[in-house]
């Protein structure tokens, strides 16, 4: 089968389709053929060597969303057959014709949603629901998207109108990505490029100021956003996109205003509370199946065209997701 690696960190020429051996899997795992895979901006920085997390051993080849079928199944496995549409949630050596994964990471497709969308089911969406129910979001507050118009932020603007937000603001870098923000529901488009930006996220949120704020930027902007909080805001931080390989420490006084800050992690709270997550799972499908979040893929790439997905995120040139297809 075809895979996509990087045996050395830099450019997105580093990507190179090489032959492998289908992967192996376990009585406890399911092969899959990938019809579309997802593609994350965390890739990006894993394949420059900037991931704040670290820098991933070499070779490397990503782990992502992957949708398509099933073609075996192991021994252990039950309720998943050969022939069923899934999405696989992170899986390991993603960007490759064939994937292998616990049964666990699988998810059924719904009806009516093609294999790219359904990436979203994966670990994007996941993230997206999860950080608003972290933030405790109640209706009628405002929320605060940064990078409204990525993978993430997309979804995050649509679930945070389906949860009942009275106000949805979102920020990002272009027209046409404002445009794309505004034909997605939210109340209003910010650029971030924009001196004052600040200035006018205040005045789109109103006199309650802004109740939640969701950050996966990161950087000096992870200050300024604590200033934009409403008394009892929380400011939800999810990563570091905007590049920056340290970020700045939170002024404890800053804080006195009854705002809060607090770090989302996937793994983290899979690991101390699964039964949330798959609560918010849940909601997320029903959201989907019933056409409250409409997940949009931005441009379907070849796999073997993967250094041309790349450019698109480093250059900030996408709206919504980015997929290879074998």
């Amino acid at each position: 089968m075809r895979i996509v690696r990087h045996h050395e960190y830099g450019p997105s020429g580093v990507l190179r389709t090489e032959e492998a051996d289908l992967p192996a899997y376990g009585p406890q795992d399911v092969l899959v053929r990938a019809e579309a895979i997802g593609v994350d901006h965390a890739d990006v920085q894993r394949r420059l060597g900037t991931f704040p997390l670290g820098a991933p051993s070499l070779p490397h080849c990503p782990s992502t969303d992957v949708s398509g079928t099933v073609v075996e199944v192991g021994a252990e496995v039950a309720g998943i057959t050969p022939g069923m549409r899934v999405t696989v949630w992170k899986a390991r050596d993603a960007y490759a014709e064939y994937v292998a994964a616990p049964a666990a990471r699988v998810l059924p497709i719904p009806a009516g949603l093609d294999p790219a969308e359904a990436t979203i089911l994966g670990a994007t969406g996941r993230v997206a629901i999860n950080l608003l129910r972290t933030a405790r979001l109640a209706a009628g507050e405002t929320v605060l998207v940064h990078a409204g118009a990525g993978a993430v932020g997309h979804i995050a603007v649509q679930v945070a109108r389906a949860l009942g937000a009275g106000k949805v603001l979102a920020t990002a870098g272009s027209p046409a990505k404002l445009d794309f923000i505004r034909s997605l529901g939210a109340d209003a488009a910010i650029d971030y490029t924009a001196p004052d930006w600040t200035e006018r996220v205040a005045e789109a949120a109103g006199t309650g100021g802004v109740d939640v704020i969701l950050d996966g930027i990161g950087g000096k902007q992870l200050v300024t956003d604590i200033h934009l909080l409403a008394p009892y805001g929380r400011l939800v931080f999810f990563g570091g996109s905007g590049g920056d390989a340290e970020q700045p420490d939170i002024p404890v006084l800053d804080l006195l205003g009854m705002r809060q800050v607090m770090g989302f992690s996937m793994p983290t709270l899979l690991q101390n509370r699964p039964d949330l997550a798959e609560e918010a799972v849940r909601d997320l499908v029903r959201m989907v199946s019933e056409g409250s979040v409409r997940p949009v893929i931005h441009a379907r790439v070849p796999l073997d065209e993967a250094p041309h997905a790349h450019d698109l995120l480093e250059r900030r040139q996408s709206m919504g997701r980015v997929v290879l297809v074998p």
